[in-house]
Protein backbone atom coordinates (compact mmCIF):
# COMPACT_ATOMS: atom_id res chain seq x y z
CA UNK A 1 0.00 0.00 0.00
CA UNK A 2 1.05 3.61 -0.28
CA UNK A 3 1.65 6.42 2.17
CA UNK A 4 -1.57 8.00 1.57
CA UNK A 5 -3.30 4.44 0.94
CA UNK A 6 -2.55 3.26 5.08
CA UNK A 7 -3.19 6.64 6.36
CA UNK A 8 -6.66 6.46 4.73
CA UNK A 9 -6.85 2.37 6.21
CA UNK A 10 -5.77 3.74 9.48
CA UNK A 11 -8.16 6.81 9.35
CA UNK A 12 -11.02 3.93 8.69
CA UNK A 13 -9.89 1.70 11.10
CA UNK A 14 -10.57 4.58 14.04
CA UNK A 15 -13.92 5.81 12.57
CA UNK A 16 -15.91 2.29 12.39
CA UNK A 17 -14.62 1.31 16.21
CA UNK A 18 -17.89 3.47 17.12
CA UNK A 19 -20.25 1.58 14.66
CA UNK A 20 -18.67 -1.74 15.51
CA UNK A 21 -19.45 -1.07 19.23
CA UNK A 22 -22.89 -1.38 18.38
CA UNK A 23 -24.02 -5.30 18.92
CA UNK A 24 -26.31 -4.78 15.16
CA UNK A 25 -23.20 -4.85 13.02
CA UNK A 26 -21.69 -7.97 12.45
CA UNK A 27 -19.32 -7.26 9.43
CA UNK A 28 -17.31 -4.11 8.23
CA UNK A 29 -15.49 -3.93 5.04
CA UNK A 30 -13.46 -1.17 3.24
CA UNK A 31 -13.96 -1.25 -0.58
CA UNK A 32 -12.55 1.08 -3.24
CA UNK A 33 -9.55 2.71 -4.18
CA UNK A 34 -8.19 2.95 -0.51
CA UNK A 35 -8.60 -1.17 -0.95
CA UNK A 36 -7.03 -1.60 -3.98
CA UNK A 37 -4.10 1.05 -3.03
CA UNK A 38 -5.45 3.30 -5.72
CA UNK A 39 -5.81 6.57 -3.56
CA UNK A 40 -4.43 10.02 -4.15
CA UNK A 41 -5.56 13.08 -1.94
CA UNK A 42 -8.35 13.30 -3.67
CA UNK A 43 -9.91 10.17 -2.65
CA UNK A 44 -12.99 9.24 -0.34
CA UNK A 45 -13.28 6.14 2.00
CA UNK A 46 -15.67 3.92 1.20
CA UNK A 47 -17.18 1.28 3.98
CA UNK A 48 -19.47 -1.17 4.24
CA UNK A 49 -21.39 -2.11 7.34
CA UNK A 50 -23.65 -5.05 7.41
CA UNK A 51 -26.61 -5.53 9.85
CA UNK A 52 -29.21 -7.83 10.91
CA UNK A 53 -31.26 -5.22 11.83
CA UNK A 54 -30.17 -1.58 10.90
CA UNK A 55 -29.10 1.03 12.80
CA UNK A 56 -31.42 3.76 14.19
CA UNK A 57 -30.80 7.93 13.36
CA UNK A 58 -29.60 8.02 17.37
CA UNK A 59 -27.47 5.16 17.28
CA UNK A 60 -26.11 6.44 14.27
CA UNK A 61 -25.65 9.92 15.36
CA UNK A 62 -24.23 8.50 18.79
CA UNK A 63 -21.67 7.07 16.25
CA UNK A 64 -20.53 9.86 14.94
CA UNK A 65 -20.09 11.97 17.91
CA UNK A 66 -17.35 9.24 18.65
CA UNK A 67 -15.18 10.47 16.31
CA UNK A 68 -14.17 13.89 17.12
CA UNK A 69 -14.06 16.00 13.75
CA UNK A 70 -16.83 14.42 11.88
CA UNK A 71 -19.27 16.31 9.98
CA UNK A 72 -22.44 15.35 8.37
CA UNK A 73 -22.78 15.72 4.69
CA UNK A 74 -26.01 14.36 4.35
CA UNK A 75 -27.98 10.77 4.20
CA UNK A 76 -28.91 9.04 1.30
CA UNK A 77 -31.69 6.60 0.63
CA UNK A 78 -34.44 5.21 3.01
CA UNK A 79 -33.76 2.96 5.68
CA UNK A 80 -37.12 0.75 4.80
CA UNK A 81 -35.89 -0.41 1.15
CA UNK A 82 -33.00 -2.25 4.27
CA UNK A 83 -30.19 -0.18 3.28
CA UNK A 84 -29.21 3.40 3.17
CA UNK A 85 -26.06 5.81 3.26
CA UNK A 86 -24.43 8.00 5.30
CA UNK A 87 -21.70 10.34 4.21
CA UNK A 88 -19.19 13.04 6.35
CA UNK A 89 -16.05 14.09 6.54
CA UNK A 90 -13.17 13.73 9.02
CA UNK A 91 -9.86 15.12 8.74
CA UNK A 92 -11.22 16.61 6.01
CA UNK A 93 -11.25 13.38 4.01
CA UNK A 94 -15.12 12.21 2.64
CA UNK A 95 -16.09 9.35 4.19
CA UNK A 96 -19.05 7.56 2.79
CA UNK A 97 -20.73 4.70 4.98
CA UNK A 98 -23.12 2.54 3.17
CA UNK A 99 -25.65 0.78 6.08
CA UNK A 100 -27.23 -2.59 4.81
CA UNK A 101 -29.52 -5.21 5.96
CA UNK A 102 -27.55 -8.71 5.55
CA UNK A 103 -30.71 -10.31 3.99
CA UNK A 104 -31.14 -7.32 1.43
CA UNK A 105 -27.41 -7.97 0.48
CA UNK A 106 -27.69 -11.48 -0.11
CA UNK A 107 -31.12 -11.53 -2.03
CA UNK A 108 -29.01 -8.34 -4.30
CA UNK A 109 -26.09 -11.15 -4.68
CA UNK A 110 -28.37 -13.61 -5.65
CA UNK A 111 -30.01 -11.76 -8.24
CA UNK A 112 -26.73 -11.23 -9.94
CA UNK A 113 -25.26 -14.79 -9.27
CA UNK A 114 -28.21 -16.81 -9.96
CA UNK A 115 -30.30 -14.83 -11.69
CA UNK A 116 -28.22 -12.94 -14.06
CA UNK A 117 -30.07 -9.70 -13.70
CA UNK A 118 -27.67 -8.01 -15.68
CA UNK A 119 -26.97 -5.28 -16.40
CA UNK A 120 -26.95 -3.84 -12.94
CA UNK A 121 -25.40 -1.59 -10.36
CA UNK A 122 -24.73 -4.72 -8.23
CA UNK A 123 -21.85 -5.82 -10.00
CA UNK A 124 -20.34 -3.11 -8.80
CA UNK A 125 -20.81 -4.02 -5.14
CA UNK A 126 -19.33 -7.49 -6.31
CA UNK A 127 -16.66 -5.97 -7.70
CA UNK A 128 -16.29 -4.26 -4.37
CA UNK A 129 -16.95 -7.37 -1.93
CA UNK A 130 -13.89 -9.03 -4.30
CA UNK A 131 -11.17 -6.53 -3.63
CA UNK A 132 -12.82 -5.38 0.03
CA UNK A 133 -10.81 -5.55 3.56
CA UNK A 134 -12.72 -7.06 6.40
CA UNK A 135 -12.41 -5.18 8.94
CA UNK A 136 -14.80 -6.89 11.10
CA UNK A 137 -16.82 -10.28 10.53
CA UNK A 138 -14.38 -11.65 8.51
CA UNK A 139 -16.04 -15.23 8.20
CA UNK A 140 -18.90 -13.70 6.74
CA UNK A 141 -17.56 -11.48 4.45
CA UNK A 142 -15.15 -14.30 3.61
CA UNK A 143 -18.19 -16.31 2.39
CA UNK A 144 -19.24 -13.62 0.22
CA UNK A 145 -15.83 -13.07 -1.31
CA UNK A 146 -16.38 -17.06 -1.91
CA UNK A 147 -19.20 -16.73 -3.94
CA UNK A 148 -18.07 -13.98 -5.96
CA UNK A 149 -15.08 -15.37 -6.96
CA UNK A 150 -16.57 -18.36 -8.41
CA UNK A 151 -18.18 -16.96 -11.37
CA UNK A 152 -21.07 -18.54 -12.69
CA UNK A 153 -21.21 -19.37 -16.63
CA UNK A 154 -24.42 -18.61 -17.10
CA UNK A 155 -24.07 -14.73 -15.93
CA UNK A 156 -20.57 -14.62 -18.05
CA UNK A 157 -23.06 -15.26 -21.10
CA UNK A 158 -25.55 -13.37 -19.90
CA UNK A 159 -23.04 -10.17 -19.85
CA UNK A 160 -22.32 -11.03 -23.43
CA UNK A 161 -25.49 -11.59 -24.78
CA UNK A 162 -26.68 -8.18 -23.35
CA UNK A 163 -24.15 -6.25 -24.50
CA UNK A 164 -23.82 -7.37 -28.12
CA UNK A 165 -25.92 -4.65 -29.47
CA UNK A 166 -23.94 -1.47 -31.35
CA UNK A 167 -25.61 1.13 -33.03
CA UNK A 168 -23.73 0.88 -36.81
CA UNK A 169 -22.53 4.71 -36.37
CA UNK A 170 -19.58 3.86 -38.41
CA UNK A 171 -22.54 3.78 -41.52
CA UNK A 172 -23.25 7.20 -41.00
CA UNK A 173 -19.80 9.21 -41.60
CA UNK A 174 -21.42 11.61 -44.21
CA UNK A 175 -24.53 12.68 -42.49
CA UNK A 176 -22.55 13.11 -39.42
CA UNK A 177 -20.58 15.77 -41.17
CA UNK A 178 -23.21 17.61 -42.40
CA UNK A 179 -25.70 17.63 -38.85
CA UNK A 180 -25.45 19.20 -35.54
CA UNK A 181 -25.16 15.90 -34.00
CA UNK A 182 -22.23 16.59 -31.47
CA UNK A 183 -24.46 15.60 -28.46
CA UNK A 184 -25.82 12.10 -29.64
CA UNK A 185 -22.42 10.99 -31.64
CA UNK A 186 -20.99 11.18 -27.97
CA UNK A 187 -24.19 9.46 -26.63
CA UNK A 188 -23.27 6.89 -29.13
CA UNK A 189 -19.62 7.04 -28.34
CA UNK A 190 -20.01 5.91 -25.00
CA UNK A 191 -22.58 3.41 -25.17
CA UNK A 192 -20.12 1.62 -28.16
CA UNK A 193 -17.28 1.60 -25.06
CA UNK A 194 -19.52 0.40 -22.48
CA UNK A 195 -20.93 -1.94 -24.31
CA UNK A 196 -17.24 -3.30 -25.61
CA UNK A 197 -16.11 -3.41 -22.15
CA UNK A 198 -19.37 -5.58 -21.22
CA UNK A 199 -19.13 -8.19 -23.75
CA UNK A 200 -15.23 -8.52 -22.63
CA UNK A 201 -16.12 -8.33 -19.23
CA UNK A 202 -18.39 -11.58 -19.60
CA UNK A 203 -15.71 -13.42 -21.49
CA UNK A 204 -12.93 -12.29 -18.99
CA UNK A 205 -15.57 -13.38 -16.06
CA UNK A 206 -14.91 -9.76 -14.67
CA UNK A 207 -17.44 -8.04 -12.38
CA UNK A 208 -18.47 -4.92 -14.82
CA UNK A 209 -20.88 -2.14 -14.10
CA UNK A 210 -21.46 2.00 -15.98
CA UNK A 211 -22.32 3.08 -12.67
CA UNK A 212 -19.33 5.19 -11.85
CA UNK A 213 -16.71 3.29 -13.68
CA UNK A 214 -13.40 4.48 -13.14
CA UNK A 215 -9.80 3.83 -13.79
CA UNK A 216 -10.34 1.67 -17.16
CA UNK A 217 -6.86 0.89 -18.26
CA UNK A 218 -6.66 -0.65 -14.58
CA UNK A 219 -9.86 -2.80 -15.63
CA UNK A 220 -8.57 -3.68 -18.93
CA UNK A 221 -5.23 -5.14 -17.32
CA UNK A 222 -6.99 -7.68 -15.70
CA UNK A 223 -8.16 -8.92 -19.30
CA UNK A 224 -6.90 -12.54 -20.71
CA UNK A 225 -9.36 -12.03 -23.48
CA UNK A 226 -9.17 -8.77 -25.44
CA UNK A 227 -8.41 -6.68 -28.48
CA UNK A 228 -4.47 -5.77 -29.17
CA UNK A 229 -4.17 -2.55 -27.61
CA UNK A 230 -7.60 -2.05 -25.96
CA UNK A 231 -7.11 0.70 -23.66
CA UNK A 232 -5.19 2.85 -25.84
CA UNK A 233 -7.75 2.45 -28.72
CA UNK A 234 -10.81 3.37 -26.62
CA UNK A 235 -9.20 6.58 -24.97
CA UNK A 236 -7.74 7.41 -28.82
CA UNK A 237 -11.64 7.41 -29.93
CA UNK A 238 -12.52 10.48 -27.57
CA UNK A 239 -9.57 12.51 -29.17
CA UNK A 240 -10.14 11.70 -32.98
CA UNK A 241 -12.04 13.34 -35.74
CA UNK A 242 -15.54 11.38 -35.84
CA UNK A 243 -14.99 10.67 -39.21
CA UNK A 244 -11.72 8.57 -37.26
CA UNK A 245 -12.89 7.32 -34.73
CA UNK A 246 -16.35 5.34 -36.17
CA UNK A 247 -14.16 3.60 -38.02
CA UNK A 248 -11.96 2.77 -35.18
CA UNK A 249 -15.62 1.70 -33.61
CA UNK A 250 -16.23 -0.75 -36.20
CA UNK A 251 -12.73 -2.20 -35.89
CA UNK A 252 -13.10 -3.22 -32.28
CA UNK A 253 -16.31 -4.34 -32.72
CA UNK A 254 -15.42 -6.99 -35.44
CA UNK A 255 -12.18 -8.10 -33.13
CA UNK A 256 -14.75 -8.56 -30.46
CA UNK A 257 -16.84 -10.66 -32.27
CA UNK A 258 -14.15 -12.46 -33.25
CA UNK A 259 -13.17 -12.88 -29.51
CA UNK A 260 -16.87 -14.36 -28.79
CA UNK A 261 -16.88 -16.55 -31.44
CA UNK A 262 -13.39 -18.40 -30.34
CA UNK A 263 -14.38 -18.42 -26.47
CA UNK A 264 -17.69 -18.64 -26.53
CA UNK A 265 -19.43 -19.65 -29.68
CA UNK A 266 -22.75 -20.71 -28.33
CA UNK A 267 -23.58 -16.75 -28.34
CA UNK A 268 -24.92 -15.84 -32.31
CA UNK A 269 -23.30 -13.02 -33.40
CA UNK A 270 -25.11 -13.17 -36.66
CA UNK A 271 -27.18 -9.91 -35.81
CA UNK A 272 -24.34 -7.46 -34.86
CA UNK A 273 -22.40 -9.23 -37.55
CA UNK A 274 -24.52 -8.08 -40.40
CA UNK A 275 -24.03 -4.22 -39.55
CA UNK A 276 -19.94 -4.58 -40.17
CA UNK A 277 -19.18 -2.97 -43.00
CA UNK A 278 -22.87 -1.07 -44.04
CA UNK A 279 -22.47 2.28 -45.40
CA UNK A 280 -25.68 4.58 -45.31
CA UNK A 281 -26.11 5.65 -49.02
CA UNK A 282 -28.24 8.87 -50.06
CA UNK A 283 -31.45 8.68 -51.46
CA UNK A 284 -31.71 11.05 -54.85
CA UNK A 285 -34.68 12.95 -56.10
CA UNK A 286 -36.96 11.32 -59.04
CA UNK A 287 -39.14 11.77 -61.29
CA UNK A 288 -42.28 10.47 -59.22
CA UNK A 289 -44.77 8.52 -61.53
Amino acid sequence: MTDKAQYLLQLVKRNVKAYIANPKTKAVMLTGSVAEGLCDEYSDCDVMLYYDELPSEEELSLARQQNPGAELIEILGNRQDGAFGETFTINGVECQFAHTAIALWEKEMASILEEFSVPSPIMKMLYGISIGIPLYGNTLIEQWKAKVADYPDGLAQMMVEKHLQFFAVWGMQEKLSRRDTTLWYYQILVESVQNLLGVLSGLNRLYYSTFQFKRMGRFIEQMRIAPENLADRLEGLFHQPSSVAVLQIEALVRDTIELVENHMPQVSTASVKRKLGWRQQPWIISELN
